[in-house]
């Protein structure tokens, strides 16, 4: 099959469309042939290197992946060869303590599907028939890759850490990312009020068709003076952000009195300061969050299918193209997801 491959750690280089050995699914697995994947900043990090974190090499990246079953395991039964499914990117032993109590994200074995096992920048993966999960006949292909990662995060991020509230002010930091998209509409499902941050003025308009009551331009006016403007100098209930050392001393002075801060990513530098005479005086709650539940992605994909939440595509790549479509990520220009998509893409 054709795959994008890298053979070593380092820049957009490595990067490489050629031909490998298919993937031979175990028993209890099933073989997808990849229709769409979509790109995450977790390829870049992958792809450039983590030290803490080794992956054999070479090694096939892509977390987000939706398909057709093309053969399955002979432990597998309940999927059928030629069904439509998109693959839920986490890997959990479902035998601990953790996993047995439904919060999977927690396995101690926890890892995701193109860093921990080959991925979906390919024509085929083999993944765990666990991971397998019926795509809505409403999605495309295009749309089933763009959805589950961003999803589990933001739906984990406002509904189980931040606990949002009907009527809460939220500020989303980057609207046009991948979780920002998701989290602004997730937050309007509830019923909050959505500020959030841009960093061009011509995404402002489609911040606001997602439901953002306010769109802050990062980089013409400062976000804790704006967002205390917009709340009367009170400040939001709670931030979702993602971005790291960037936006971190604005995103913590936006906070109202006991406001909640819930960070998922470093995008821009994980090495941050913090006043801890702030943070207790003002009672803040800072939490760290890391994907979601299985529980919580089935969630994220009903409200897909009742057409609640809607994946934001930013622009569609060949698989041939995986260097191109990175280069773009890297670029910020984006607002949206960016998707690999093979030659025979079906709907």
């Amino acid at each position: 099959m054709k795959a994008v491959v890298f053979h070593e750690h380092g820049g957009l280089e490595q990067l490489h469309y050629e031909e490998i050995q298919d993937p031979v699914p175990g028993p209890n697995d099933v073989l997808v042939r990849v229709k769409a994947c979509a790109l995450n900043h977790l390829d870049i990090w992958v792809r450039q290197g983590i030290p803490s974190y080794k992956i054999p090499l070479p090694h096939v990246s892509g977390a987000d992946i939706a398909g057709v079953v093309e053969a399955v395991g002979e432990r597998v039964s309940d999927i059928a060869r030629g069904q439509r499914v998109f693959v839920s990117p986490g890997l959990s032993c479902w035998t601990c303590e953790q996993c047995l109590a439904g919060r999977d994200n927690l396995c101690s074995t926890y890892g995701l599907v193109g860093s921990k096992i080959h991925g979906g920048y390919a024509e085929l993966v083999a993944v765990p028939a666990r991971n397998v999960l019926s795509l809505p006949d409403s999605l495309s292909f295009a749309e089933g890759a763009a959805f589950p990662l961003v999803s589990v995060t933001a739906v984990h991020m406002l509904y189980v850490l931040a606990d949002v509230k009907p009527g809460e002010d939220v500020l989303i930091i980057a609207a046009g990312s991948g979780v920002g998209c998701m989290a602004i509409q997730l937050a309007k499902i509830i019923g909050a009020r959505v500020i959030t941050t841009v960093g061009a003025v011509e995404k402002i308009p489609q911040a606001k068709k997602l439901g953002a009551d306010d769109v802050i331009q990062h980089s013409q006016e400062p976000v804790a003076a704006r967002v205390k403007e917009l709340t009367h100098g009170r400040g939001v209930d709670v931030v979702i952000e993602h971005v790291g050392s960037a936006v971190w001393d604005q995103c913590i002075r936006s906070l109202a009195k006991a406001g909640r801060l819930i960070t998922c990513g470093a995008t821009t530098g994980g090495d941050v300061m913090l006043s801890l005479r702030h943070l207790f005086s003002r009672q803040l709650t800072i939490r760290g969050s890391y994907m979601g539940t299985r529980a919580e992605l089935v969630k994220a994909a009903r409200f897909m299918e009742q057409g609640r939440m809607r994946a934001v595509i930013d622009r569609v790549y060949p698989l041939a193209q995986a260097r191109a479509a990175q280069e773009y990520l890297l670029s910020r220009r984006f607002f949206g997801k960016i998707v690999l998509q093979s030659s025979d893409n079906g709907s």
